[in-house]
């Protein structure tokens, strides 16, 4: 089971390398973040691609997320849904069988730290719901926090910036503690350099001085049959790279639990 996410800043401008990673990668699930734009506005190429189930969730110019998912995975489509605190088209979730995966945008805090906290907040509520009931999750995307020292360059280390705050951290490693792992750190963990996002000046990814914002947090079962998470670290003109994570299939691997579509049912379930 291959899982990939990729905060591609802009839909229509990537749209392109967006299709030809999807093509060359065949993930099982596409997770995708801050896609600035509507379903509507979404190009046709990329409602279109042969093999998935696509489900957009986003506005104008701003945020949203996206979901694909391969019909080798899931027969039929599958079901698609929105947590209660998703807030600015920020998280989307597909459940198949007892699996269920999400595409997260975790707010910047830039301009509204409070929201910021509360949607952390929210998300760890989301992940104890699931710890309590033992059902399997992963979450994928940018989570918009660099989890520890190690996760920002030395050059970018700065005590009070947003995104590298104790409270900020503290969340995260609560929501870590519901029985999720970080999968990325935990297959490559003395990996100095193990960093998702640039800052697009001063050939700052070319230099690979940067932050690991981009995330695969999966439940402790489905974490140990991981057997590789590297980031894309060339991939694409984002300011952010794809991380692409493999399970090995175990004994509850989703693919089990694929139904037939229903007559009527529609291919696509634009948002």
């Amino acid at each position: 089971m291959k899982l990939a996410t990729w905060n591609v800043n802009g839909i229509r401008a990537r749209q392109g390398e967006v299709r030809q990673w999807i093509e060359r990668e065949r993930p099982d699930i596409v997770c995708l973040q801050e896609i600035k734009a509507t379903s509507e506005q979404v190009p046709a190429a990329l409602c279109d691609m042969e093999g998935y189930w696509c489900y957009w969730h986003g506005d104008r110019a701003y945020s949203g997320v996206a979901l694909h998912v391969s019909q080798a995975f899931s027969a039929g489509r599958p079901a698609f849904a929105h947590p209660d605190f998703d807030y600015e088209n920020r998280i989307v979730t597909v459940t198949i069988g007892d699996l269920t995966v999400a595409s997260v945008y975790v707010p910047n805090g830039g301009k509204d730290f409070r929201a910021k906290m509360q949607f952390l907040d929210a998300m760890d509520a989301y992940a104890i719901s699931f710890q309590s009931s033992q059902r399997p999750l992963v979450l994928l995307g940018d989570m918009n926090v660099a989890r520890t020292e190690r996760d920002v360059h030395p050059k970018e280390r700065k005590p009070r910036a947003i995104g590298q705050l104790p409270e900020e951290r503290a969340i995260m490693e609560r929501i870590l503690s519901r029985g999720l792992v970080d999968v990325g750190r935990t297959i490559d963990p003395d990996n100095d350099g193990l960093f998702t996002w640039w800052a697009p000046w001063r050939n700052l990814r070319q230099r690979n001085i940067g932050w690991r914002l981009d995330y695969v947090f999966a439940s402790e079962a489905l974490a140990s049959r991981a057997i590789a998470c590297p980031v894309q670290k060339d991939v694409g003109t984002s300011d952010h790279a794809p991380v692409v994570v493999t399970f090995r299939n175990g004994e509850t691997a989703p693919r089990a639990a694929r139904h037939e579509p229903d007559e009527d049912e529609p291919r696509f379930m634009l948002r």
